[in-house]
């Protein structure tokens, strides 16, 4: 290994080797609290100074034969994570002053910082179990900081469920995919899907992938925990949602190679993102509170993130998964303003949106999609996700129907459109960069998604001017369907936990369940 190689090398490891001697270093008792801080700061931000170097230098490939290796994609990601992990740091710093457990607090902190590190540059499948288990670990001592809070509790226990059920369907995907190819590597599984395509064994190891991305992501119907996670103090829900939960994306896209030959695989991701993405964005309208909305967003947008996966559209899942963490990392850290905002606004009189809008919307932003995609020579994606994308962006061409001036109303559309325009620019020019990413799209599956799409805004708009038609559909939405309430029945069931101080576990789940739901945040 030459001497740029070491250098590389030792620049790319450098946030595991920091991010694991903070979490070391809070055990530490002789150390002080804004001692400790300092320490994490510091560190964090030579983390990020390491890291930015690293994706100059613009080395890509292993690191470590057969166990680490470096990715474009993955030192974006770790980029952004250390990015988030610092700003969040700062911000916990000042939210947590004057509370007991600041010490366990950063060493849980840290520690996940340097195993999402460890994640993204693992190349060996045991390397990635053992850097997402320990990611999910040092999280629960996150979710667990109030241990008087019985939600929290019963959050944490949820989640190391799907974890472990998670856990145990990487290991059967590993077993397959090493006794097929021979080895653990993912560099030799990538040569050997690419010599001999995809075999029945592997087949099944691509499957028993999806079904732990989709734990380990919080789809429906194992999203609960990710809802109750709210009792957690407000810079961990900012990690998890920002940086934690997209994880399954990553995975996703790291296994593209395979996914693109596993049909059976990808078509259960699509069934079970495309529900994902539907379901929970129906709920999403139904809920007042602002962090609860926050988490089922959230909830939306992972099934919604993982649905392009299953398209192949892996590009566009990488930038989705970079936006939606810099989206969520702001939202929960300036939850406090869009409270009072949100206060402020309901001091005015709202307007439905009128129904002539509601039909034209999706017309226009398809069209303005349509427009901006003629003017260069070759379309980044299929037909078919254009059409989806002018469905998601049509609500920012609503207009109310009691707004009486007409300029005033053709000047909000204007800007609609303008606003339509300038994010189809943006995602293009974004898909242009860099990534090293190979998409697959597969019209087949596109068009089902499609479909789906089209029913949610068809579903959104009716909620939205005539809410008495579906008021039965939307009390079921309020209660997610009670899709929780089934998956906390059958958990504790399963695997019966004390959740509450100094109670037992006899707790009627749905009765906890529709508690929470009502608890004022």
């Amino acid at each position: 290994m030459d001497i740029p190689q070491m250098l590389y090398l030792a620049c790319a490891l450098a946030p595991i080797i920091l991010m694991a001697s903070v979490a070391l270093l809070a055990r530490a008792n002789w150390v002080s609290i804004p001692t400790l801080w300092r320490v994490f700061h510091t560190l964090s931000y030579a983390s990020l100074a390491f890291t930015g170097f690293s994706i100059l230098a613009g080395a890509n490939g292993p690191l470590w034969p057969s166990a680490v290796a470096t990715t474009s994609l993955g030192m974006v990601l770790a980029l952004l994570v250390q990015l988030l992990g610092t700003v969040i740091g700062g911000f916990s710093a000042r939210y947590l002053q004057g509370e007991v457990g600041q010490r366990r607090y950063v060493a849980a902190l840290a520690a996940v910082l340097a195993s999402v590190h460890l994640l993204l540059m693992a190349d060996h499948w045991l390397v990635l179990i053992a850097a997402w288990a320990s990611v999910g670990a040092a999280l629960q001592r996150l979710l667990c900081f109030y241990p008087d809070r019985p939600f929290a509790l019963l959050a944490a226990h949820k989640k190391r469920i799907a974890d472990r059920l998670a856990d145990v369907m990487l290991l059967g995907a590993t077993a397959l995919a090493w006794w097929q190819v021979g080895s653990g590597s993912l560099s030799a599984l990538w040569a050997h899907i690419a010599q001999q395509g995809l075999s029945i064994p592997l087949q099944a190891s691509a499957v028993l992938l999806v079904v732990a991305v989709t734990l380990r992501t919080a789809l429906l119907p194992v999203h609960g925990w990710l809802i109750q996670v709210m009792e957690a103090p407000t810079p961990v829900s900012a990690l998890l949602h920002a940086g934690v939960v997209n994880l399954g994306g990553f995975v996703l896209i790291r296994f593209a190679p395979m996914l693109e030959q596993a049909i059976p695989a990808r078509l259960l991701l699509l069934v079970l993102s495309l529900a994902t993405a539907v379901l929970a964005g129906m709920v999403m309208l139904t809920r007042i509170s602002i962090k609860v909305r926050l988490a089922w967003s959230t909830v939306a947008q992972m099934g919604f993130l993982l649905l392009e996966c299953a398209l192949g559209l892996y590009t566009l899942a990488a930038l989705h998964l970079v936006g939606h963490s810099l989206y969520k990392a702001h939202a929960f850290l300036s939850a406090s303003s869009t409270v009072r905002q949100t206060r402020l606004r309901a001091l005015h009189s709202t307007s439905l949106p009128s129904a002539f809008s509601l039909v034209l919307a999706p017309v226009l932003a398809i069209s303005v999609v349509f427009l901006v995609l003629a003017l260069v020579a070759h379309a980044p994606w299929p037909w078919w996700w254009s059409v989806v994308l002018g469905l998601a962006w049509a609500p920012l061409l609503w207009l109310p129907s009691a707004q009486a001036d007409l300029l005033a109303r053709f000047a909000q559309g204007f800007m609609g459109l303008l606003m339509v325009a300038g994010l189809t620019v943006a995602a293009m020019a974004a898909h242009a960069l860099p990534l090293g990413i190979q998409d697959a799209p597969e019209q087949g599956l596109g068009l089902i998604a499609l479909v789906g799409m089209a029913a949610l805004y068809l579903c959104q708009a009716l909620l939205q001017r005539w809410p008495q038609l579906l008021s039965r559909w939307r009390r079921w939405s309020y209660a997610g369907f009670y899709l929780d309430e089934a998956y906390t029945r059958l958990a504790l069931h399963i695997w019966p936990a004390r959740w509450t101080p100094g109670a037992s576990m006899r707790v009627d789940p749905k009765a906890a369940t529709a508690r929470q739901r009502n608890t004022p945040r």
